[in-house]
């Protein structure tokens, strides 16, 4: 059980990100203006606010951080050039409150004015995203509503420990959910981010459970030896994808939610993890070291055909689909006693077509949005540790910091 657990973990431990930078016509997004009416300023929102414009792909947002009357429909001769000015009022003094007017700059017309209030002060970051999808919906752009979302992820914490975590995209909100023993693999069992599964792995045998993030239940939905881990949830949630090791090797089984019966998708006398629903969940892709390395595969659920998805690289030992979109992280060094280079590929099922995301560093751990239009990753590079967001379609970048201990997998 060790040996296979060190195996598949080591799948999944290398992390990083070093974009491919590509900007989008400026003449293609919308030129807005910031202007900070908060009694007390607060620079992280201001910055945050910023970085949730450029993800999204329709926003070229002045860095240049304004002071301003929210109440007022008066605009700087500065802010002129601009199309759209937000003006914006930060209260944390009971909660955190925040009152936002989006103006046109061609009429002087107000556009949106809304407010928002929360209890707590730690999840302010929740409270800019809202703002600017909000925004971006009010303007009739392709919804962004991603930035919203919780980012659910697992760290070590010391030895045969670790802990998992909820946090806003950025991870400028953090809150630990469950702590005490080994604690992997954490996945989003629902759309509504209310339930996730996660492998315990503290006791004899590895368990499987579901727990509700906003009640605490928890359920224990399987047993195996070896290994247990959920890879993937069916659309509606009724089915799921499991990587178990019963006979000692590693192989890729689909379970039934409301019956708790398993049916084996893959039977290679060796390693076959990670599987991820593609082509309307009728295939699966997986990572298998059939050709004596980690690489990309794909089999029908209900044939034995395999057939090999990724033909470069020594080492591709981390994947993510979105209908019929593969992400994969592909090692492009050989280093035996350092950090190797892992960049991050776009292909599809369909097709052969593939594109390189990432030109520099150790990328992993790549996960779609819920909508496919951006992926999010880990970097590691250095000393230092990020995660990063690449826009599919504007081609726009971020990369937010990371500190402290090692993120052993994450989901979105």
């Amino acid at each position: 059980m060790r040996i296979l657990l060190c195996i598949f973990i080591a799948l999944n431990l290398y992390a990083a990100d070093a974009t491919l930078k590509i900007q989008k016509d400026v003449e293609q997004r919308t030129r807005i203006a910031l202007v900070d009416a908060s009694a007390i300023v607060n620079n992280t929102f201001f910055k945050i606010l910023l970085s949730d414009f450029k993800i999204s792909g329709h926003f070229l947002a002045d860095t240049t951080h304004h002071i301003g009357d929210v109440n007022s429909d008066y605009l700087l001769p500065v802010l002129k050039s601009k199309e759209y000015v937000l003006k914006f009022a930060l209260s944390q003094q009971n909660g955190t409150k925040l009152i936002i007017r989006l103006l046109r700059v061609a009429d002087n017309s107000e556009v949106l004015k809304k407010r928002y209030a929360i209890p707590t002060k730690d999840k302010m970051p929740f409270l800019a995203h809202k703002a600017v999808s909000d925004i971006n919906n009010a303007l009739n752009y392709s919804d962004i509503s991603w930035i919203n979302r919780y980012v659910l992820y697992s760290r070590y914490t010391k030895a045969r420990h670790s802990e998992i975590l909820l946090a806003d995209y950025t991870f400028h909100y953090k809150k630990v959910i469950i702590k005490g023993g080994l604690n992997l693999f954490p996945k989003w069992a629902d759309k509504e981010q209310k339930s996730f599964y996660y492998s315990a792995y503290s006791g004899l045998m590895p368990v499987l459970y579901k727990i509700n993030i906003y009640t605490g239940a928890k359920q224990k939905i399987a047993t195996s030896e070896g290994m247990l881990v959920c890879s993937d949830v069916s659309d509606d949630g009724s089915k799921l994808l499991l990587t178990m090791a019963p006979q000692g090797q590693a192989d890729i089984y689909q379970m039934d939610v409301a019956t708790g019966s398993k049916t084996r998708i893959t039977t290679f006398n060796g390693i076959d993890v990670s599987g991820k629903y593609v082509d309307d969940e009728s295939s699966i892709v997986f990572v298998s070291n059939r050709l004596g390395y980690a690489n990309i595969f794909k089999k029908s659920i209900y044939s034995d055909a395999v057939s090999q998805v990724v033909y470069h690289g020594r080492n591709n030992n981390a994947v993510d689909t979105y209908k019929d979109k593969i992400v994969y992280a592909s090692r492009e060094s050989k280093n035996s006693f350092g950090v190797n280079r892992f960049n991050l590929y776009l292909t599809s099922s369909t097709n052969t077509d593939t594109r390189p995301l990432t030109t520099t560093g150790t990328n992993q751990f790549p996960r779609f949005s819920i909508d496919g239009s951006v992926i999010q990753f880990i970097k590691h590079r250095g000393r230092g540790s990020s995660v990063g967001y690449i826009n599919l379609q504007s081609h726009q970048s971020l990369l937010f910091p990371l500190s402290g201990r090692k993120i052993q997998s994450i989901d979105w």
